[in-house]
């Protein structure tokens, strides 16, 4: 009875079991190959792309990722940089922020302030700070940011405006990259000669376009005006040179200026105006002529 079962199940499903190896077959011999012409038809573009790209310097990361390539319905396998949200502070230094008032901006939690007196208020919170700030009308200036913790002083906007100055002519007088300068000190009571021969030293340096700083000590018991033996110096040099830093007391008894050699578009206007003012003098001389012939 079992055989006879087994028989008759054997006639009715064989026939479909073979049908379905049959397609099943077929089917995967067909994706088979499908898939070896596409792996061979990749491999060639992409070894193609590779022989025919002129060498670069490239950047690799440890991850491969699938790259599109710029034409359409093509891509290949390469390797690429990963993704990163933080900046690179090794490409973009951090520039030195400029001397003014920070506002109400302050990323750090405790500050060493100085009122505007310059009188050391201690370490507090930057809340107290700007509550300081608001209540007697001033303006928080970052000093020294890379302190323990960070100094910021209280001052008024006056104040600030003239620390500005300052900083612009201490850096203006700052010899720049490259530029030579050469220095001489003397005393107010210099004699003639020797004050000539410094003025010739002075104009043999402006001549090579070298900066002069000139320093000049107030003697004992001597009235000279030093600001008036700068603009003498000046004088003697008037057709070459300019002030570079205007002259200022540094401390008591002292005072310095620094002197450079014009440019081509001040020496031309120095020009112009010394032909004018030649002029006008000639023109007031001719005047003089004649009216001394009218009243002879």
């Amino acid at each position: 009875m079992r055989s006879q079962l087994h028989a008759s199940y054997g006639r009715v499903f064989n026939p479909v079991t073979n049908h379905i190896f049959k397609m099943t077959a077929f089917c995967v011999m067909k994706l088979l190959c499908q898939a070896t012409r596409n792996e061979n038809r990749y491999a060639k573009r992409f070894f193609g792309a590779l022989l025919t790209q002129t060498p670069q310097k490239r950047v690799f990361s440890p991850f491969w990722m699938v790259v599109p390539d710029p034409e359409p319905r093509k891509s290949m396998f390469g390797l690429t940089q990963p993704f990163c949200t933080a900046e690179k502070s090794h490409t973009e230094p951090k520039r030195k922020a400029a001397f003014g008032s920070v506002g109400r901006r302050i990323p750090y939690r405790i500050l060493h302030v100085i009122n505007q007196d310059g009188e050391s208020l201690g370490n507090m919170h930057r809340a107290e700070a700007l509550k300081l700030m608001d209540q007697h009308d001033l303006k928080l200036v970052l000093l020294r940011e890379n302190a323990e913790p960070p100094v910021y002083r209280l001052m008024t906007g006056q104040q600030i405006h003239e620390e500005q100055l300052k900083r612009a002519e201490k850096k203006k007088a700052s010899p720049k990259p490259g530029v030579v300068q050469k220095e001489l000190s003397f005393s107010s009571a210099i004699a003639k000669n020797d004050l000539e021969t410094k003025t010739k030293q002075i104009a043999q340096w402006i001549e090579k376009k070298y900066h002069v700083k000139v320093t000049i000590r107030q003697a004992k018991d001597s009235n000279t005006d030093m600001f008036m033996l700068f603009d003498q110096i000046l004088e003697t040099v008037s057709g070459k040179a300019t002030y570079l830093s205007k002259p200022k007391v540094t401390r008591e008894g002292v005072s310095t200026c620094i002197l450079r050699h014009m440019s081509d578009r001040e020496l031309k206007a120095y020009q112009k105006m010394e032909k004018q003012k030649n002029c006008t003098v000639k023109k007031d001389e001719n005047e003089d002529l004649k009216s001394n012939e009218l009243h002879q």
